[in-house]
């Protein structure tokens, strides 16, 4: 059995049936452990994603996209020292150093940001709405609140200069 996590502000699990593993935890306190210490890492911010994967023996496979390569180190070697985790693949892929990419980024987090009645999302602790850029292109994940703050949130990312494309992957929760 294969458990998948999203991490995203609402703090949402989406996994398949449980069953039982070889620890003694079962596999959501394990599932809730992993989420609660990727999105507590230091480095993780809005421009971010990261998710994992969990099987029955314990195994996990660490996803995703960061802006910086500590992140991702960071994020394998607090994983693997949890109870209940077996073997970790760290398959998150560290976003090409850019300042192209990285003015895309802030350009986008304001548009996005500065619309009013977004103040909501922008001032909790994590972010609800991830940014991910690159090459130019523009990748929203995470939660929003309703179809017409999805709707706005794309527009905003679609209205920033210099961005290719703009793909939203927001789910409305």
């Amino acid at each position: 059995m294969i458990f998948v996590v999203l991490l995203a502000a609402s703090l949402a699990v989406s996994a398949g049936n449980c069953a039982a593993s070889n620890s003694k935890k079962q596999p959501s306190s394990v599932t809730d452990e992993i989420r609660h210490t990727l999105i507590t890492l230091p480095w993780y911010g809005v421009f971010d994603e990261l998710a994992f994967t969990m099987d029955s023996s314990g195994n996990v496979t660490l996803t995703g996209e960061v802006t910086q390569p500590v992140l991702k180190f960071d994020a394998e070697s607090a994983v693997k020292h949890l109870a209940g985790v077996g073997k970790v693949i760290n398959q998150i892929e560290v976003l090409p150093l850019s300042s192209f990419d990285a003015s895309i980024r802030w350009a986008t987090y304001r548009a996005i940001f500065s619309r009013p009645g977004f103040e909501k999302y922008a001032v909790q602790a994590i972010s609800p709405i991830r940014i991910i850029v690159k090459n130019g292109n523009v990748t929203l994940d995470g939660f929003i609140g309703n179809p017409v703050d999805k709707q706005m949130a794309d527009m905003a990312a679609r209205s920033v200069p210099g961005v290719f494309s703009v793909t939203d992957n927001l789910k409305i929760g």
